[in-house]
C-alpha cells in the first residue's frame, strides 16, 4: 500500500522554503511569547530571596503563597479591581451599541450622505484635537473625576464600525427584502433579524473593546483624582512601574531590602491577578473571532 504524501510535500520547493521559514519565525514569536508567561507565574510563587539568590527553582519547599496573600489582602487592589471590572463591562456595552447603530446607515446604499460622513469618519482616525483640548472638553463639561470622563470620549471606534459596516454589507440584501415583504419596518429588521446574525462580530468588537479598557490606565490618570475611583491599572502602574506597592502590602517589613525583595515578589502576582478574566473571558470568545476578524478581508 502507497504512502500518502502529505499536504506540505505537494508544495513546490520555492513554497516549501517560504513555509518553513514563516513556521520558524511564528515559533520564535511563540516562544518570546511563553517564555516569558512561565517565568512570570514560577516567580510569582517563590520565595524572594531564592530567586534573588538562585533564580527559578522546582524546589517546592521554596515556595510561598506570600504574594498572593498580600494582595488578595490588600483593600486598595480590590477596589481597583472593582473599577476596572466595571468601567470595562459598560464601556463595552456602550461602544458597541454606538458603532452597531452608526455602521448600519453606513452600510445601506440608499443612504444620502454616506460619503460624506465617510470623510468626516476616517479624518478622526488620523487628526484628533491632542490631550490639553481633549483635557479642556471634558472639564468643560464637567466630566473631571468622574466615570463619564473614562467610559464616553473613546466609545465611538471608527475602526471597529468600518468592520461592523463591512459584516452588514456581507448579509444578503435578500433578507431585509423578506423582512419587508413581511411587514417589519427598520428597526425591527435591525433588532430582531439583523443583530442575531451578526454574533460573531459583536463578540469580536466586544473582546475587542473591554481588552482594551481593562488594559487602559493613561485616561484614568489624567481624569480621575479620587482613590476610590482609580481603576486596577493604576495600582499596578504604582507597583510595576513605579515600584511603590500599597503600603498595607509591606508595612510589616523592617529593612529596605526586605521590602525591596518584597515589591519584586508582588510585581509577579499582580501581573498573573491582572491578567486572569482577560485568559478566562477568551476562551468563550474565540470562536467567533475567524468570522469576525475576516469581516473585512474581501470587502472594502
Amino acid at each position: 500500500m502507497a504512502k500518502k504524501k502529505s499536504e506540505f510535500s505537494k508544495y513546490p520547493i520555492e513554497d516549501k522554503v517560504i513555509l518553513t521559514i514563516g513556521y520558524i519565525i511564528l515559533g520564535l514569536f511563540i516562544v518570546a511569547i511563553i517564555l516569558p508567561m512561565i517565568y512570570i507565574i514560577l516567580a510569582s510563587f517563590i520565595d524572594p530571596i531564592t530567586l534573588q539568590n538562585q533564580g527559578l527553582t522546582f524546589d517546592f519547599t521554596k515556595w510561598t503563597l506570600t504574594a498572593y496573600e498580600r494582595v488578595l489582602s490588600n483593600g486598595q487592589i480590590w477596589v481597583g479591581f472593582k473599577n476596572a471590572l466595571l468601567y470595562s463591562v459598560l464601556f463595552t456595552i456602550i461602544s458597541v451599541v454606538v458603532t452597531l447603530l452608526a455602521a448600519y446607515p453606513m452600510s445601506r446604499p440608499d443612504f444620502k450622505g454616506k460619503g460624506f460622513f465617510n470623510i468626516i469618519f476616517v479624518i478622526t482616525m488620523f487628526f484628533g484635537g491632542g490631550l490639553i483640548p481633549t483635557y479642556l472638553l471634558i472639564s468643560n463639561l464637567g466630566m473631571l473625576d468622574t466615570i463619564w470622563a473614562i467610559l464616553i470620549p473613546g466609545a465611538f471606534s471608527v475602526w471597529n464600525m468600518i468592520i461592523a459596516r463591512t459584516y452588514y454589507m456581507g448579509i444578503p440584501r435578500d433578507l431585509q427584502e423578506a423582512a419587508e415583504i413581511d411587514g417589519a419596518d427598520e428597526m425591527v429588521y435591525f433588532f430582531q433579524i439583523l443583530l442575531p446574525v451578526c454574533t460573531p462580530i459583536i463578540a469580536t468588537i466586544s473582546m475587542w473593546q473591554f481588552v482594551g479598557m481593562w488594559n487602559s490606565y493613561f485616561d484614568a490618570m489624567i481624569y480621575l483624582n479620587s482613590a476610590s475611583k482609580q481603576p486596577l491599572q493604576l495600582v499596578l502602574r504604582s507597583i510595576l512601574i513605579q515600584n511603590q506597592p500599597e503600603a498595607g502590602m509591606v508595612s510589616d517589613m523592617q529593612s529596605t531590602a526586605e521590602r525591596a525583595r518584597l515589591a519584586e515578589l508582588l510585581k509577579y502576582a499582580t501581573i498573573i491577578i491582572s491578567s486572569l478574566p482577560l485568559m478566562i473571558m477568551y476562551p468563550f470568545f474565540q470562536k467567533y473571532f475567524d468570522n469576525g476578524i475576516m469581516a473585512g478581508a474581501v470587502k472594502g
